[in-house]
């Protein structure tokens, strides 16, 4: 019988920077980095990290790492969890899935890096993000790929990526993205996000409820729709600028 390890004394973090991005929401964020390539969002460096010294260099990197804290997520913690690729019923251990809730909150985001701003401190450009504005970022890293990509690793319950729904929209959503600047980028990241099926794994068969989904400055509210195949689509019903 082993002895347990002392446990260590606590230890506190200090955010380096604070993103930036399309989601002012948690809800409808793609559940893992670079399902929604069109998703936008900056690392915003804080002091003393803003110092264009910290990222000499960065801009040979086309990938990080980024560790952050899940800050909209509960402190609580339960050793068990509901992943949503089972369904929303079966359960498994907290360190098998990468659930949100966790005993420190930690996560853990693979971006591409798209652009290095150090005229006013230093900003990040950021695609691929799945991360809500307001994210504390406690570090980051380059991304190696000789090191740290692995195409013979097992993938538990999640060995491929989840399938993805068709997305149609409505005329009265379609006249509101004509007459945006952003419009067609708009249009894409919607569909994106969409395309993942965002809405509770427990809810699904609800399909006449409407639900609504933040994405820049819009609401986007959106429907469930069963062909005579059996097939669901997501529609998007309606879009409306807060």
């Amino acid at each position: 019988m082993h002895d347990r390890p002392a446990p260590p004394e606590a230890f506190t973090v200090t955010p380096i920077g604070v993103i930036e991005s399309d989601f002012p929401d948690k809800f409808g964020i793609p559940r893992q980095p670079g399902l929604a390539d069109t998703a936008r969002a900056s690392l915003v460096l804080l002091p003393p990290f803003d110092d264009p010294l910290t990222v000499r260099g960065l801009e040979a990197f086309s990938h990080l790492w980024l560790t952050f804290v899940f800050h909209q997520s509960p402190e609580r913690w339960t050793p068990l969890v509901r992943p949503p690729r089972l369904g929303g019923n079966a359960r498994v251990g907290v360190f098998a899935s990468r659930s949100t809730h966790r005993p420190n909150r930690l996560g853990l985001s693979l971006v591409e890096l798209v652009d290095i701003d150090t005229a006013d401190g230093v900003r990040l450009a950021l695609r691929g993000a799945d991360l809500v504005s307001g994210t504390p970022v406690l570090d980051l890293k380059p991304y190696l790929p000789w090191a740290e990509s692995r195409p013979e690793a097992r993938a538990g319950f999640a060995p491929e990526a989840p399938p993805t729904l068709a997305v149609g929209f409505s005329p009265a959503a379609e006249t509101v993205l004509a007459r945006r600047e952003d419009g067609d980028s708009l249009r894409e990241l919607i569909r994106e996000v969409l395309a993942q099926d965002p809405r509770p794994a427990y809810r699904r068969g609800a399909e006449e409820r409407v639900y609504g989904m933040r994405l820049r400055d819009v609401d986007v509210r959106f429907q469930a729709r069963t062909d005579a195949a059996g097939e669901t689509r997501l529609e998007v019903v309606e879009i409306v600028t807060m």
